[in-house]
């Protein structure tokens, strides 16, 4: 009889149990991706209040000689100061960004995909709390960064979170293992 429900599309006893099953291991990792996510936000969030009450109109502070120092700086572009004139299309495209990653998590079964997705959430969510609620305006504030390496741009810890996240989807791509928690070979 099992075989004449598979047949016609009926599920099985056992099938209902692989996916019950799937769904604890489901809400683990997206409890991990929101996890993340909160970690990399508050981080980003206090840094950048403790930046721009210690530091905004002082000296910058030389951490390892000249090739890294914390220095306030506001940036309206996106990396780079590139684009300063497309604000509102930097918040938009942020905004896009955590969306796209809050639809994904219905689906996610893989914890390093959950982890990267995480930090590309948090990073996102910070840098879009600046351009929200930072002078000059409403979807136009400029992003604190106060990283500086020598011959660098200067950053901030929602940026190192983006990267970091972008870092690691790029190495599960190529490993072939997908959020939903398969593995594939192209």
């Amino acid at each position: 009889m099992a075989e004449a429900e598979r047949t016609i599309g009926t599920p099985d006893v056992d099938d209902e149990a692989a996916a019950s099953a799937e769904q604890p291991k489901g809400r683990r990792r997206i409890a991990v991706l929101f996890a993340v996510a909160l970690v990399a936000y508050a981080l980003d969030l206090a840094t950048k209040m403790l930046v721009v009450a210690r530091l905004e109109h002082h000296e910058p502070i030389e951490v390892i000689g000249d090739w890294l120092r914390f220095e306030a700086v506001r940036n309206a572009g996106a990396a780079f100061g590139i684009g300063e004139a497309f604000t509102v299309i930097f918040t938009v495209i942020a905004a896009a960004v955590i969306v796209v990653i809050a639809r994904l998590a219905r689906k996610l079964y893989s914890l390093p995909w959950a982890i990267a997705l995480g930090l590309l959430l948090g990073g996102a969510l910070g840098n879009l709390t600046d351009r929200i609620f930072r002078a000059p305006g409403v979807f136009e504030g400029a992003v604190v960064d106060f990283i500086a390496p020598k011959h660098f741009a200067v950053f901030n810890l929602a940026d190192s979170a983006i990267v970091c996240g972008g870092i690691l989807i790029v190495i599960l791509s190529f490993r072939g293992l997908d959020p939903d928690g398969t593995v594939h070979k192209d």
